[in-house]
């Protein structure tokens, strides 16, 4: 195929998660229900952080940001996709495209080393609770939220573009979003050279903060056990097990999908994968943080408590008004 060709695609056509007309206008409804959720848990979790001075610690400054990232993840999928579902063709424009497939990957490889660093939080509060104000100051906080920023847009931004300099022989995708394995399916061109750089970064910035995960895991386990009161180890485990259960999803999904040959890949079968990772683990994780902390359940019966605090307040200075006026008015 010669480079001319490349020119005539301005747009890409999914298939979808399914061809069966009857189930798009109910697929439609139930994804607008987790979409809507996603937003009101991480905007919720986002809100109550900011507003609740309790949660100003350095744990939580990185959840924040964690739900930032759950909401411009399913943001750069879910939407699309459910337009899709009630549209006749199911098209992207070739920058929309190439769009989705940025902000998405960013994502993905933010959340990579987001998760990293709450596991170094855990780890230098757990192990070194003397100096863990010291280490993990508001500085550092911030210089590790920026790093991990940075590192994501550029290993992001290197990979699209050898994704989209790649030459297409079709511009119909097997799935429902801009995802690199069906993008390559399309390719001309030799795609060698693109999954080994897909494995490569899957290695650098998933396998690597995995590792480091679980290095930091192991020495936090160690100095729990040494800790002599059951109560002690129950509160120090109990500061762990949202992360663990976060990591478990993330990193299951993530290495099933992408650190594999894209000749492995199945694509009606990894749709539903890809499900998962795009649109049930941002829904998961608000509630996995909150349910499972009791900090968290704490300042939200704070905020809700002062919220009707101040409402039954300001409804019974309207009624004594209201009697107030009644009571004049007789006097006169």
């Amino acid at each position: 195929m010669d480079r001319r060709n490349q020119t005539i695609i301005d747009e890409f056509i999914f298939l979808g998660l399914t061809n069966q007309q009857d189930l798009q206008v109910v697929l439609f409804m139930v994804f607008l229900m987790f979409f809507v959720t996603t937003l009101v848990g991480n905007l919720g979790m986002i809100i109550l952080i900011s507003i609740d001075s309790r949660l100003h610690t350095p744990m939580y400054f990185f959840l924040c940001h964690l739900s930032l990232i759950d909401l411009g993840c399913s943001s750069s999928v879910a939407p699309k996709m459910m337009v899709n579902f009630l549209a006749e063709r199911k098209t992207i424009s070739y920058s929309g495209c190439t769009t989705q497939m940025f902000f998405f990957g960013f994502c993905v490889l933010a959340d990579c080393y987001f998760l990293a660093v709450m596991a170094y939080d855990r780890y230098v509060a757990i192990c070194n609770p003397l100096l863990y104000r010291v280490v993990m100051s508001q500085r550092v906080c911030v210089h590790l939220a920026g790093g991990s920023y940075a590192v994501a847009i550029v290993l992001t931004s290197v990979h699209v573009g050898s994704v989209f300099s790649l030459q297409f022989c079709s511009n119909t995708i097997n799935h429902f979003f801009c995802d690199i394995p069906p993008i390559l399916k399309l390719s001309c061109s030799s795609t060698d050279i693109n999954e080994l750089v897909l494995f490569a970064f899957g290695i650098f910035a998933g396998l690597s903060t995995l590792i480091f995960i679980l290095i930091s895991y192991l020495y936090i386990l160690s100095s729990i056990l040494r800790i002599r009161s059951a109560q002690g180890r129950q509160k120090a485990f109990s500061t762990c097990t949202s992360h663990l259960t976060a990591i478990t999803l993330f990193y299951g999904t993530m290495i099933f999908m992408y650190l594999r040959p894209t000749s492995s890949y199945r694509l009606d079968q990894d749709k539903l994968v890809s499900l998962f990772y795009t649109v049930v683990i941002p829904m998961l994780n608000p509630l996995i943080y909150s349910l499972r902390n009791k900090e968290v359940k704490d300042a939200a019966r704070r905020i809700i408590g002062r919220t009707f605090h101040s409402s039954a307040k300001s409804r019974g200075a309207a009624r004594f008004n209201g009697s107030n006026i009644r009571l004049e008015t007789r006097t006169s």
